[in-house]
């Protein structure tokens, strides 16, 4: 699995987001076998996690966001953000990792999506709880685990699973990590090699903390990283 995976996406221990990303790619490969036959991929991007699906044809669609750039991504359809161009129940599968908190017109989304789902078609979603604001100007919502079945279910869905990803532990030394990158090490960097070798050290050494003391501590799972859910239409 690993070898197939971007590197940003399958992170070593130095890389800030470390425990996002591990616990993303866990959490996806873990409930990957739902989805089978033609998937949608929405907000697809670069497709970080296409080797981890076994279907027969994925469709990625994406939307036209000035605050991320889709260069060089494998984009097989775009959308105008209001309406996705297929026939009703066009989708055996869907899977949407990371892109709901930057759809602002959600409640309108996912009937869409619903739409284009056949009955009884399964969706993985993926959505980030802790995580600094990012893509700006298009970051607009977190939500719970309360919230997010909940709108699944207010919208036709019925949830199969659903998995809390990362622990109070990592949360926090996650956003130390994150804030050494962005607040820290650009000034270090004036000085060459200064600033990769410190993030380097100084990330490596903090998840690895965070390990350990996930070992010894209480986890608590009310501070979490992701929200992961499987649900399928009804």
């Amino acid at each position: 699995m690993s070898s197939t995976i971007p590197e940003d996406f399958n992170p070593k221990l130095s890389y800030p987001a470390y425990f996002v990303r591990k616990r993303l790619l866990t959490g996806i490969h873990k409930y990957s076998h739902y989805l089978t036959g033609t998937m949608l991929d929405f907000g697809c991007g670069s497709k970080p996690y296409k080797s981890l699906f076994n279907v027969t044809n994925y469709v990625g669609l994406d939307f036209e966001n000035p605050g991320h750039s889709h260069q060089n991504e494998q984009i097989d359809i775009f959308y105008d953000g209001k309406h996705i161009p297929v026939a009703d129940n066009y989708f055996d599968s869907a899977f949407s990792s990371e892109v709901f908190e930057h759809v602002f017109n959600l409640p309108e989304m996912l009937p869409e999506i619903y739409r284009v789902l056949k009955p009884g078609a399964p969706i993985l979603v993926t959505c980030p709880f802790a995580i600094c604001e990012h893509e700006a100007p298009n970051d607009y919502a977190r939500y719970s685990s309360f919230a997010l079945k909940h709108m699944m279910e207010k919208n036709g869905f019925e949830v199969l699973a659903y998995e809390k990803l990362g622990n109070s532990v990592e949360v926090i030394f996650q956003l130390l990590s994150i804030y050494i990158q962005f607040h820290i090490t650009p000034h270090l960097k004036k000085i060459p090699l200064l600033g990769s070798a410190f993030q380097w050290i100084t990330c490596s050494f903090l998840n690895v903390v965070a390990i350990g003391l996930g070992k010894l501590l209480p986890k608590g799972d009310e501070l979490y990283l992701n929200n992961i859910i499987v649900c399928k239409k009804v």
